[in-house]
């Protein structure tokens, strides 16, 4: 089993590393993007990865597509993972990508990263890592905030967060991630018209 992951990684060449490390900059890039609006604000951070969710969608499938490998998506969500961590989000957020990252992974590979909807499934999946976070905060609520604490959020912002949310909230985060992430099939449009003419996807 160890050889044949091995070779697997081995099958990356240098070319498609340095894909996957300009189109993970550019899902980070969308990622903050689309998650800029809501994560300042104390009531609107719940909807944070439906907006990262939204914008992300064709950045995914135009990397699975140029790397059609195993270890691509997955390499995707470690990266980023390893990011917020590095920009102090919570853990459960960070292994949310990480973990989700792998299953993504795994899910595109049924159908050889060929499959649009199975791609699609796939990046519905990855999206949900995001949501780690939020499942932990309604879980643990004074863990998630004491950690957030050391991190340097302010008490302030926590206490408002807090008292933002409804337990149905969650339900609201997870559902809204699946369908603002569905909707990559509008990359799946774009990919068709602009790039497999062109010959990007080769």
């Amino acid at each position: 089993m160890t050889n044949e992951i091995y070779s697997e990684i081995k099958g990356l060449t240098v070319k498609d590393l340095v894909t996957i490390g300009i189109f993970t900059a550019l899902f980070f890039i969308f990622t903050l993007i689309g998650g800029i609006p809501f994560a300042p604000n104390p009531v609107l951070t719940f909807y944070m990865p439906l907006g990262s969710a939204l914008l992300c969608g064709p950045i995914f499938l135009l990397l699975v597509a140029k790397v059609p490998k195993r270890w691509t998506i997955t390499i995707l969500g470690i990266i980023v993972g390893l990011i917020f961590f590095a920009t102090g989000m919570h853990w459960a957020m960070d292994l949310g990508y990480m973990v989700m990252g792998f299953i993504a992974d795994l899910t595109a590979g049924i159908k050889d990263y060929k499959s649009k909807k199975m791609n699609i499934l796939s990046y519905v999946l990855l999206c949900l890592g995001a949501t780690g976070t939020y499942i932990v905060f309604f879980l643990d609520p004074a863990g998630w905030s004491s950690t957030m604490l050391k991190n340097g959020t302010e008490q302030d912002y926590l206490d408002t967060m807090n008292a933002a949310a409804p337990p149905w909230m969650l339900a609201v985060i997870l559902i809204g991630t699946i369908v603002a992430a569905a909707s990559g099939w509008i990359g799946a449009k774009l990919l068709k018209k602009q790039f497999e003419k062109a010959g990007l996807t080769a």
